[in-house]
């Protein structure tokens, strides 16, 4: 929210160590999520790569109803293409419609095309962006973009926003959608909104007009955290504020917070309505809770019923004035150094921060147990999970590495230790979510040497390479079903095998093999040989 806000530049490119860094798309940027340490190397002066993506044409018309939002429009996407539909490809929004949509809507649609797998999504950058950032004291900043009048895509799609309704994406996946309607009645026990999904100062200002004057259900505990100093300061100045703590809201302060379960976890069993962009099970800190990823205006529905709510049953859509012109004030914004400067910085490392892992370079044949087998969708929640007790040692490897997939197996940690070299197997778009590097890291220094999945969501497959990881997929899918658990295997030929994307794999258990297949660049075999990017990078391209 803060990029968008301050730094976003219309025809620019962007990356970021956060899977979500695509909310600039809203803005017209080309915008990628990436692995922390792809970004420090393109900080230091090196290159980033992405593989030519596919290009996918979403046409949008009409405009929205009342009370159906920006957040319907990517709920409704995700029931089209799924989590893994937008794998290897980017996704452009155009047609009529979009003249319709804020640049925070846009932002908003975006934001969540990384649930699709997506590359990056990016809206044009017209009169729309031009007015954002006028009011945003930034009209300079301005540049038109827009698609070349005979570009060719490979798949396009077509959405009536004038059709679109209500609807919640149900746990516990982005793409589990229903209809407000279907499942209005349902009780629920918490709901938060914000999220850099959800909170702009045209959500936060929505979000106040339908609490004023009212107050939540006895029996619902309401959070909203604004997305920026900007946004919180206007709330307050406006009195949308007063109006939403009124109703009996708790104000966060701007950032993830609940969405990683770092506080305002939900009640054991409990149902969570969440403006968030993610409902992976136990992502919320409570391992059994149901979460619902829905818009502002059915969370603010449903935290007054206490039931999940069609905001449609309330009547008229109340309306809201949005500001000529934002309130800026960048006191708080430090800019770089200058060289001379920078040279005399000192890095202040406590007690917590510890080495990064050591490294191995690839080794041509690989014996290692099958410590774990997983099933599809696997995320990096699942492989490293954040939270509260976690995440403040993100810079301990060694004391993360506990929890590593402590989710799908308690004893993971030990098993992979005891075993000195592990293999892990799982099935469809492995590793999908965060760009969380440490889903890496960690199991790098637990001896992970190779994962073999049916197939890997883009950014993870680049953090284990960067982790010197092998990424490998079965040629035969149905081959899954043909290692266990504990099983002895060998990856062999390996040097060979990464060169001409066909490794063999023996399981020494049960005596047979199974044809594996890799895809890398003549760079990725280098960062593999090598033991990883740091490696690499350290010997120089």
């Amino acid at each position: 929210q803060v990029h968008l806000e301050r730094f976003g530049i219309p025809g620019k490119t962007l990356i970021g160590s956060d899977s979500h860094t695509p909310t600039g798309g809203g803005i017209g940027m080309l915008a990628f999520g990436a692995g922390g340490l792809d970004v420090a190397v393109a900080m230091g002066g090196g290159a980033y790569y992405i593989t030519m993506p596919k290009m996918i044409k979403v046409n949008l018309t009409g405009r929205l109803s009342p009370w159906v939002s920006a957040k319907d429009v990517s709920l409704e996407i995700l029931r089209i293409l799924s989590v893994k539909g937008g794998v290897g490809s980017i996704i452009e929004w155009g047609g009529e419609g979009i003249s319709t949509l804020s640049v925070p809507e846009r932002a908003t649609i975006t934001n969540m095309g990384t649930e699709l797998g997506a590359t990056t999504s990016i809206f044009p950058s017209d009169e729309i962006t031009r007015e954002f950032l006028k009011a945003q004291g930034r009209e300079a900043d301005y540049v038109p973009l827009c698609s070349d009048e005979d570009a060719v895509y490979d798949r396009i799609i077509d959405i009536d926003l004038s059709t679109l309704e209500p609807l919640l994406a149900c746990p516990h996946s982005p793409d589990n959608i229903k209809s407000a309607s279907a499942l209005k009645g349902t009780k629920v026990d918490q709901v938060c909104i914000g999220s850099c999904t959800n909170s702009s100062l045209r959500d936060m200002l929505r979000v106040a007009a339908i609490l004023k004057g009212k107050k939540i259900a006895d029996s619902v505990s309401l959070s909203v955290s604004p997305g920026s100093r900007q946004v919180l300061s206007m709330l307050s100045a406006c009195g949308a504020l007063a109006d939403i703590v009124d109703a009996g809201a708790r104000v966060l302060e701007c950032a993830c917070g609940p969405c990683i379960g770092m506080g305002f976890s939900p009640n054991s069993a409990g149902v969570s309505l969440r403006t968030f962009n993610r409902n992976f099970e136990g992502r919320s800190g409570t391992r059994d809770a149901g979460v619902y990823l829905v818009s502002p205006e059915v969370a603010a529905a449903s935290a007054l019923t206490g039931y999940i709510t069609d905001p449609r049953d309330l009547g008229d859509y109340p309306a809201i004035t949005m500001p000529e012109a934002f309130t800026v004030n960048d006191s708080a914004v430090l800019l770089p150094a200058d060289a001379e400067e920078a040279k005399a910085l000192e890095v202040l490392r406590g007690p917590n921060i510890k080495p990064y892992p050591d490294t191995h370079p690839l080794a041509d044949e690989i014996n290692a147990n099958l410590t774990l087998k997983v099933g599809d969708n696997i995320t990096t929640d699942h492989i490293m999970p954040a939270g509260a007790k976690i995440l403040p040692y993100r810079s301990n490897i060694p004391h993360m590495s506990q929890f590593c997939f402590a989710v799908c197996d308690e004893k993971f940690a030990e098993n992979a230790k005891a075993a000195g070299q592990s293999i892990v197997v799982g099935g469809e778009n492995y590793g999908q979510g965060s760009s969380r590097e440490h889903a890496a890291l960690v199991p790098l220094y637990l001896g992970v040497r190779a994962v073999i999945a049916k197939s890997f969501a883009r950014i993870h497959a680049a953090n284990l390479i960067n982790a010197g990881i092998l990424p490998l997929t079965f040629e035969n899918p149905a081959d899954y079903d043909k290692l266990d658990k504990d099983d002895s295997l060998a990856l062999v030929n390996v040097f060979e095998g990464i060169k001409t994307g066909k490794i063999t794999l023996l399981n020494k258990t049960k005596n047979i093999e199974i044809p594996i297949l890799c895809s890398f660049t003549e760079r990725q075999q280098k960062i593999l040989h090598a033991g990883g990017l740091l490696p690499f990078t350290r010997e120089g391209e």
